[in-house]
């Protein structure tokens, strides 16, 4: 009986190796479709989020190839391109960045782990120096609590820099809306506006604001996922997260959350693989 459970533990250890090594190595692509009030014509939108780093096939020619044939009109980053440790060599991300940049219209809004490197020098010397350097370079427009106006299409992209304080582990506190408002201003409500916002804890909050759609990561899709429970575990190290990757929507107001591209806090991923994901917006009437 004792080798039986013995044997059997075995195989289950196997099993999960297997479904972990597959999952933390691929990628699929998720495809969304947007009814979108007031635009002009139909755009599509390929959201990237929370690469760090990581590379599928030789300088990501899988990644890239995978985005070239979703052809999309322009590309949107929520975030965590890169991992925000001392040292580590964030140009993975900046090649990758300046290669689609030379392609397509490329609007980055940042996550904790850009925020840590651009705003903590003493931790990370020049590190996010270099990198801001890289993107400039590259004509990425970065987007800090700041918007861009997108006339041909009738859209907005406000880029939201959330403070370190609402990335904190363990819990997931609260963004009330006068704080929104004093990094990016009143909604504007005379165009389709995108919200670019690393973490998604705050939909609520996004749709009080105005955001006709907001885009997220920062979850990693619950680094495993189990049936009808969704996501276990998020990146703040809190159990089945609400909003942990797909489309939501409130009061007529939507948020569509990347399960990522990458891993950084728990470095795996079960039966959870990593994102492309491609957004069709198609309008509507008034």
């Amino acid at each position: 009986m004792g080798m039986f459970f013995g044997a059997a533990i075995c195989v289950v250890i196997l099993f999960f190796s297997v479904v972990m090594l597959r999952d933390s190595n691929r990628f699929v692509t998720v495809s969304y479709s947007q009814k979108a009030r007031g635009i002009k014509k139909r755009i599509r939108i390929v959201l990237l989020s929370d690469l760090h780093n990581k590379q599928y096939g030789k300088d990501n020619e899988k990644l890239l190839a995978a985005i070239d044939s979703a052809a999309p009109d322009l590309i949107v980053s929520a975030g965590d391109m890169m991992t925000s440790v001392k040292g580590k060599s964030t140009e993975p991300a900046s090649r990758l960045i300046g290669q689609l940049a030379k392609k397509y219209p490329f609007y980055y809004g940042n996550g904790n782990h850009e925020g840590r490197i651009y705003h903590d020098r003493k931790a990370y010397g020049d590190m996010g120096k270099q990198y801001r350097r890289a993107l400039e370079k590259s004509r990425v427009c970065l987007l800090e609590n700041a918007v861009v106006q997108l006339p041909n299409y009738g859209i907005c992209i406000v880029g939201l820099d959330l403070h370190r304080e609402h990335y904190q582990k363990f819990r997931e506190g609260m963004l009330p809306l006068s704080e929104l408002k004093g990094l990016v201003g009143e909604c504007r409500g005379d165009c389709y506006t995108i919200l670019i916002a690393h973490n998604p804890a705050f939909f609520d909050t996004y749709a009080a604001w105005g955001a006709d759609l907001t885009v997220s990561g920062h979850v990693h899709g619950g680094v495993m996922r189990l049936p009808k429970l969704g996501g276990v575990l998020s990146t703040s190290l809190r159990l089945f997260p609400k909003y942990d990757g797909g489309k939501f929507e409130k009061d007529g107001k939507v948020m569509i959350v990347s399960r990522g591209l990458g891993s950084h806090t728990v470095p795996v991923r079960i039966w959870n693989p990593a994102e492309l994901v491609v957004i069709d917006l198609e309008p509507t009437g008034r």
